[in-house]
């Protein structure tokens, strides 16, 4: 197989990107950016959606969507890429530069064989010009990346799980042999373990075949993990760039200083998440201003008279900051002291007085001309009153479907359900009354509110159907109880007359917290509920589920496959794998001496940068 190696009498950068601006017409999506990328380098922008990260990717690789204009330059060893025209950039698109997605099924054609994707691009090569060389190919490039089973490449996309087909169209996106991958996101959508296992997979081809990377992503731990250098993205302007290690242990940015408080530590257990307050403005908003202005604690009028630039502070240390040399004691301190341990207090192990206790659960799915499927085998729990208890696992290890037995929308096979004193195993054959009791106790959050929310809907209209079926519901839902169901979680009144569509993520997810909330429940099944948000929007709103906990005396149970997001909510956790419990107790106990192996390992898969790995 070909391996990239630097040709002879090769100099200077692989990728130099100067001035290069993205905008919808005169709109301008990102003020002029500069990115150098050396040969067999690995660089990481990181930075809250919206800031423009994904558009600069897609730029480099000559895949604007319509409309999205791209001006400045981009060069490729030697050869200017915005000057091709789009027949001479499919040439060196594929074969020099190539790019992999953060979706592999939006990659993926749905109605060609996995294999196929990997001959399709061996197609144009003299040395698999024939049918049994590209197949002899396909079998070698798949295993490449870890597919050795040879049946895997006669499956279409549907056939396999996300990680096996993000496998395949990383082995797609590598059979041109490129000198620089582009992953945008490449393991968001994925569990703990199997991202794990695709960024190790990503790092161990980038260095066996030398070649340059540049890894899109909001997950900093990862991008400290993997990466040398960083560069911080904000609102469409550069606000940072360094060497992962020092950036990491001394910002210099406020940005990315709320970006590293804002991750979830995995080591302890943190008094509060210092969330970034607000979110990320539009770059034409910001133009002639600093863009993290309105959301810094160190903000003066000198940072809104005019656009920072991207100046050098230090050796390969850079900048955007006017104010750094004033406030760097300051943030050092916070980056010191930000970590103040939480003393916890276990709970205690029975069930006696117990909320929530599910007994022997057993969910079988009987499918057409197949095997049932066992998703729940033999299962027992139970939740304290406000207590919060975590559900960890990987995709297809049944979470989900517990959760969905606890609150009636699935019925089990066998086992007992019990919900505050009430037989809930099967919904439909409880009475009326009583049916309606427990739905009014127990209320679910689900991890994409968008698809909850029903679109032609206001949020006012949402939460007033919430408020009807609260308890004793004898009146209209009023404004005035609209609004404070949304002050519940630090919503304005005005956020009542919106529509989904016009809410970010972290918005979302609040009115659908509030939604659940309007029916005055003792115990919230939260499935995933932060997974798909940025970092800062995931502290606001853990810090949200922490306050709602402490003020409503609520019970959780929190379901994630991540760790650290775990650590800093729950007080004990079950783990679950391929149906079963195969560990529990106090969280502390669990995820700082796991004795199962599956524990361990997801443990093991959670990236950890320089500083965590440090005692």
């Amino acid at each position: 197989m070909k391996t990239i190696v630097a040709r002879a009498g090769q100099e200077g950068p692989l990728l130099t990107v100067e001035g290069l601006v993205i905008a919808n017409g005169p709109v301008p999506i990102t003020a002029p950016l500069d990115i150098v990328v050396e040969r067999g380098d690995t660089i990481a922008i990181v930075g809250e959606s919206g800031s423009g990260k994904s558009l600069t990717a897609r730029a480099i690789a000559g895949l604007m969507p319509p409309g999205i204009v791209a001006t400045g330059a981009v060069t490729l060893d030697g050869i200017p890429l915005m000057r091709l025209a789009e027949r001479e950039f499919r040439k060196i698109r594929g074969s020099r530069v190539s790019m992999l997605m953060q979706n592999p099924f939006t990659m993926l054609n749905p109605l060609m064989r996995s294999g196929d994707h990997v001959d399709e691009m061996l197609r144009d090569r003299p040395e698999f010009a024939s049918r049994a060389a590209r197949a002899d190919e396909v079998k070698r490039r798949l295993a490449e990346v870890g597919i050795v089973d040879e049946d895997v490449a006669r499956r279409m996309p549907f056939q396999l799980s996300g990680g096996m087909c993000q496998r395949v169209a990383l082995a797609a996106a590598l059979a041109r042999d490129p000198e620089l991958l582009i992953a945008d996101e490449p393991s968001t959508a994925l569990d703990a373990t199997t991202q794990s296992d695709i960024i190790e997979l990503l790092r161990r081809v980038q260095r066996e075949r030398r070649m340059s990377l540049i890894l899109i992503t909001h997950n900093l731990r990862l991008a400290f993990s993997t990466c040398r250098r960083i560069y911080v993205l904000y609102a469409g302007s550069i606000l940072e760039v360094g060497d992962a290690a020092t950036v990491e242990r001394r910002p210099f940015h406020p940005y990315t200083l709320g970006l590293l408080l804002s991750e979830p530590p995995i080591n302890v257990r943190v008094t509060r998440l210092a969330a970034i307050r607000g979110s990320v403005p539009q770059a034409a908003d910001v133009a002639d201003s600093c863009g993290f202005a309105n959301r810094c604690d160190w903000a003066k009028d000198i940072c809104r008279t005019g656009k920072p630039s991207l100046a050098a502070r230090d050796a390969n240390r850079f900048t955007a900051c006017i104010r750094q040399e004033e406030i760097q004691g300051e943030i050092d301190t916070l980056r010191m002291a930000a970590h103040s341990v939480v003393p916890t207090t276990p709970r205690r192990g029975e069930a006696a007085g117990a909320l929530v206790r599910v007994d022997a659960l057993v969910k079988t799915f009987v499918v057409k001309r197949s095997r049932p499927i066992c998703a729940i085998k033999d299962v027992s729990l139970h939740i304290m009153p406000g207590e919060s208890v975590g559900l960890v696992g990987e995709s297809g290890s049944g979470k989900t479907t517990l959760a969905r037995c606890l609150v009636g929308l699935e019925t089990p096979t066998a086992g007992e359900i019990l919900i505050d004193g009430f037989a809930a195993t099967d919904f439909g054959a409880m009475a009326k009354v009583d049916r309606a009791r427990v739905r009014r106790t127990i209320q679910m959050i689900f991890q994409d509110p968008y698809s909850t929310l029903n679109p032609r809907h206001s949020v006012g209209q949402a939460l007033g159907e919430a408020l009807g079926a609260s308890a004793g519901a004898t009146s209209p839902a009023t404004p005035e109880r609209i609004a404070s169901l949304l002050a519940e979680v630090g919503l304005s009144a005005a956020y009542a007359t919106r529509r989904p569509e016009s809410l970010s993520g972290g918005e979302r997810q609040r009115v659908a917290i509030a939604r659940a909330l309007a029916v005055k429940p003792v115990i919230l099944v939260c499935d995933e509920p932060v997974s798909a948000l940025d970092v800062s929007v995931q502290a606001q709103v853990l810090n949200l589920f922490r306050r709602l906990q402490a003020e409503h005396q609520l019970s959780y149970l929190f379901i994630t496959h991540d760790l650290a997001v775990i650590r800093q909510i729950a007080e004990r956790i079950y783990v679950l794998y391929l149906g079963e419990i195969v560990e529990e107790g106090p969280t502390e106990r669990v995820i700082g001496n796991p004795q199962h192996p599956y524990t361990r390992r997801l443990v093991d898969s959670i990236p950890r940068s320089l500083i965590q790995r440090t005692p």
